[in-house]
């Protein structure tokens, strides 16, 4: 399997980037991402831009059952992160179904990067990690991540107000969803 560095294999790859996992030793090159994207991300997502908020947000996900959390990185630029994806509220037995949340790091933005990421997840979300849907939570002024998921395949499913606490205010948010197609439930 193809890796990214020398620790890292990714569980897929598509042209340009791959995806994996998030990793302790990812810290220094996150975070730094983090802080020269502050710009990008306000008012819309607070990714940790130090290395104990790192150490405490990816543990988190890390030692969850119900968090698949995944960096997407450049293939060809030695394994740079460009953002990242994770499957969050993971619930089985009859939905089978995750919600996405996600960042692109400003070096990255507007390049398509994440866009091949996310297809990479949606075929690891509805392949090996057997889910049926994926949602997205969008405040509706976020155009940039309102188009990724629109050009995924995401439908615009409803709205939902004061939905999220972000930056301070319950914000209201657009849900938008995607689900496998032909799948019967594991055991049918």
């Amino acid at each position: 399997m193809p890796t990214n560095g020398p620790h890292a294999a990714y569980l897929a790859e598509g042209p340009r980037v791959g995806i994996r996992h998030f990793r302790y030793e990812d810290a220094d090159e996150f975070t730094a991402r983090a802080r020269e994207s502050r710009d990008l991300h306000q008012p819309w997502l607070f990714p940790p831009d130090t290395a104990p908020a790192y150490a405490a947000y990816t543990r988190a996900r890390l030692e969850s059952p119900d968090t698949e959390p995944l960096l997407v990185c450049e293939r060809g630029a030695g394994g740079a992160i460009a953002g990242y994806i994770n499957i969050n509220n993971i619930v089985r037995g009859g939905f089978l179904s995750g919600t996405l949340g996600y960042g692109a790091f400003a070096h990255a933005a507007g390049r398509g990067l994440m866009g091949e990421g996310l297809g990479l997840v949606l075929g690891h979300a509805f392949g090996p990690l057997g889910l049926h849907r994926l949602e997205a939570n969008i405040q509706p002024l976020n155009e940039a991540s309102i188009r990724l998921v629109r050009r995924a395949g995401f439908r615009l499913e409803g709205y939902s107000p004061a939905f999220l606490f972000v930056d301070g205010a319950w914000r209201d948010h657009e849900r938008w969803a995607v689900a496998s197609t032909g799948r019967s439930l594991p055991g049918n």
